[in-house]
């Protein structure tokens, strides 16, 4: 599309999906695809690492997208949990060119993602991720990346209402997104400053710019100043509900979950922790003391 044309939402993130994934990001896509034959449907590429660039020792964030659980999951509890509440996270470490490469990829169906990124679902969790720039991976085929950016497409609609309602007025893009971020960083047990949000607004600013430009004609039913915010309060309280849930479950699905967990402590706090034998073998009983331990730490507010 030339630039003289008016941009829409499907031609801005077509780019951002097409945009070039380092090798080592690409390895691990088809590591974590490989792992999950024959379900494995398209593997997307997202978050700090995205944005940043990758470095050697990062850890990567993937959504894998599979078309059924009972064909990703050899077991029926992994299965059901990844139904229930989902995603189910997995710990993936890979040697390459001499070097070791780690990810954490979510698992999620196809079919389950377009509900999760609809207006009826009131949680952000899904809707407020996949709003922001992503790169498509890996995608068994152009049915399948065409599939994916419509699933993209329907999280930018509707996290661009909530935008517009919680700005109140405000269409200036960077407050619809930053204000966006900060609201839906609060649903979850997160480290994130309210200065992180607008920093990552700025850092993709032409890409929001032109995503704003582009919804300018979808405006959302108009909610009360009230009603925004009591919407936003619950949905803290429940995100946050979900968020101990999901660290539990993450607990058993991801390798070495408890370490994972307090490596997240020791590179936010600077402070080493060690833990017990039991702690490693119980995962589901060390879980408080881990997350009081996120809590003192100030990566659970």
């Amino acid at each position: 599309m030339s630039r003289s044309e008016p941009d829409t939402v499907r031609a801005i993130l077509l780019e951002e999906l097409a945009r070039p994934v380092p090798a080592e990001v690409a390895a691990l896509a088809a590591a974590a695809a490989a792992r999950h034959t024959p379900a494995a449907r398209a593997v997307l590429f997202y978050g700090s690492c995205r944005r940043d660039g990758w470095q050697p020792g990062t850890l990567v964030d993937l959504y894998l997208l599979v078309e059924s659980y009972e064909a990703a999951h050899a077991g029926l509890a992994a299965r059901w949990a990844n139904r229930l509440l989902p995603p189910n996270v997995y710990h993936l470490e890979l040697t390459h060119a001499g070097g070791l490469l780690q990810a954490k990829y979510a698992v999620v169906t196809l079919a389950q993602l377009e509900r999760l990124v609809g207006p009826a679902t009131w949680n952000p969790y899904f809707w407020a991720r996949l709003a922001q720039p992503v790169s498509l991976a890996w995608a068994e085929s152009p049915a399948i990346a065409a599939r994916v950016a419509a699933i993209l497409e329907r999280a930018v609609h509707t996290a661009f209402a909530e935008a517009v309602r919680l700005a109140g007025g405000d269409g200036r893009s960077e407050a619809l997104w930053t204000g966006l971020l900060r609201a839906s960083y609060a649903t979850e047990l997160r480290p994130e400053r309210p200065e992180r949000a607008r920093a990552i607004v700025r850092q993709e600013a032409e890409h929001y710019r032109r995503l704003t430009r582009a919804l300018r004609g979808t405006a959302p039913l108009p909610r009360s100043a009230r009603a925004v915010r009591l919407a936003w309060t619950g949905r803290r309280l429940q995100g946050r509900l979900l968020a101990v849930l999901r660290l539990v479950k993450a607990a058993f699905t991801f390798a070495g979950g408890p370490d994972y967990i307090v490596w997240k402590i020791e590179r936010h706090a600077g402070t080493p922790v060690r833990l017990a034998g039991w702690q490693r073998r119980h995962p589901l009983l060390a879980a408080p003391w881990l997350l009081l331990r996120l809590r003192r730490h100030g990566l659970v507010r």
